[in-house]
């Protein structure tokens, strides 16, 4: 397998022998190993860097020049292109220039954290220094009122945490870490100076925090690589599959292969997450027992994943910090049709694989029935707590099977499997949907507070509210 994808990797070749004793491409070899070093950097960073020992400029002078080795090392050349409209380019030379399908730590994912980091800065500097008037409370907390420096963009944009897998992160709050006021505004004082019934911390750790999180990086890989061969997602559309095995056992058999196929974002994402706590950056305030959260820019929450009970509640908790800058660039943004235009965009972020589009089409469809089903069947079943819990029970399976089946021409790519796997399902939650949007009724929203309610993300509270409300789960959907 290693030397399939050894023509395709666009990065250095010094890790080759490994990647052949460990039989993995070359490009995966790379950008773990670059990762781990992150990581041991990031301590580092930390201890010696640390902002009451030397200067910002130090620190964006570091963080940067790390952050471009890193990138240079694990995909070469191509990530330092950032344009939006170069990224659609690279995404096509991925697929017909490069092996379809096949290159998996491709050199288009720095470039797609870097595309919402310069696009969010974009309209940061505007709400700042142009709009200023008409905005919410996260807009007027997150607008810029200074242009940054050349060496401030590129530290934001390059910094060695998240170059290579994110995850993105807001102007502000980076500028608050490097300069060592991070954990300042987020704090919420009573009278007597104690913050939720303990006294407040000068610098909270993260040690606790990035142990727990390589704690679950480990387990994370140690399921998908036992997993993901055992029970791949393509057997949904082997002729002999379909035709000899149940329907029933047909969603049991596409539910499991999901799952297993999760844990390998849940291992790339917690794995960035880590590194950026172990640099200091994170802290997102304290609980109510008096311990620090380290969240504010974690990507997913794996529970909520798990036994989510609505499509949405699903996406709120999946790939959190895309779902924000969505948020931020296009749905409260965009005055026709937000929900269509999220997605769409969300889509032409991604790539362009056509299985991408199907999916969000598709995705589209399923929001909008979830949220004709909420309004008019939910209100049934809140009469009493049993009845609650069956309706949890039932919407937790038909979510779990509503998103298998929406993603699985993501996982395939290709149009022809994808649409063989609808046609094997008789396109059933298609035409559910769409039953279901004709039939019951779903009230007209306006835009503001109730309309941003519509994206799928994580309501998470502004960066302005107190740190008891920020960790407050929101209730199933």
């Amino acid at each position: 397998m290693a030397t399939q994808t050894t023509a395709s990797c666009t990065g250095s070749s010094l890790l080759q022998p490994i990647s052949e004793i460990i039989n993995l491409p070359l490009d995966q070899v790379n950008f773990v190993a670059c990762q781990l070093f992150a990581l041991l950097m990031a301590l580092l960073f930390r201890i010696y860097l640390h902002p009451s020992k030397t200067s910002p400029f130090i620190r964006h002078v570091v963080a940067t020049l790390l952050g471009l080795y890193l990138a240079l090392f694990c995909f070469g050349w191509y990530c330092f292109i950032v344009t939006l409209g170069y990224l659609i380019v690279c995404q096509v030379t991925r697929v017909y220039v490069f092996d379809y399908g096949m290159y998996s730590a491709d050199f288009t994912g720095p470039m797609m954290v870097i595309t919402q980091k310069i696009t969010s800065l974009a309209f940061e500097i505007h709400d700042g220094m142009t709009k200023r008037e008409g905005l919410t409370p996260s807009q007027k907390y997150l607008a810029i009122s200074r242009m940054p420096s050349l060496l401030e963009y590129l530290s934001y944009n390059c910094n060695f945490m998240g170059i290579l897998a994110g995850p993105t992160c807001s102007y502000n709050d980076y500028m608050a870490f490097i300069e060592g006021t991070g954990y300042r505004p987020r704090h919420q004082e009573n009278a007597n100076g104690k913050e939720n019934g303990k006294y407040r911390q000068s610098e909270p750790s993260p040690k606790k925090d990035v142990i727990s999180k390589l704690c679950t990086c480990a387990v994370s890989l140690g399921i998908y690589l036992s997993l993901c061969k055992l029970l791949p997602v393509d057997q949904s559309i082997d002729d002999e599959f379909v035709r000899n095995t149940p329907f029933p056992l047909q969603i049991v058999y596409l539910y499991v292969a999901m799952l297993a196929l999760r844990p390998k974002y849940y291992f790339v994402w917690t794995l960035a997450d880590a590194i950026n706590n172990a640099a200091g950056f994170g802290f997102n305030g304290y609980n109510k027992d008096g311990s620090p959260r380290w969240d504010l820019i974690s990507n997913l929450r794996i529970l909520d994943i798990e036994f989510a009970t609505s499509f949405k509640l699903f996406l709120d908790n999946w790939n959190i910090q895309t779902a924000q800058w969505l948020k931020r660039v296009c749905y409260e943004r965009c005055p026709i049709n937000p929900t269509a235009a999220t997605f769409l965009l969300s889509a032409m972020w991604h790539g362009v694989y056509p299985g991408y589009y199907l999916t969000f089409v598709t995705g589209i469809g399923m929001t909008m029935a979830a949220r004709a089903i909420r309004h008019n069947i939910r209100p049934h079943f809140l009469v009493s707590d049993v009845h609650k819990r069956v309706y949890d029970v039932i919407t937790w399976a038909a979510t779990q099977v509503a998103i298998s089946y929406t993603v699985v021409p993501f996982v395939l790519l290709t149009v022809g499997p994808s649409l063989k796997f609808y046609r094997s399902w008789y396109f059933c939650l298609h035409l559910l949907c769409l039953l279901v949007v004709l039939v019951l009724p779903v009230k007209s929203r306006h835009r503001g507070a109730k309309d941003q309610q519509e994206l799928p993300q994580k309501n998470q509270a502004d960066h302005n509210c107190t740190d008891n409300n920020c960790n407050q789960k929101e209730k199933a959907t």
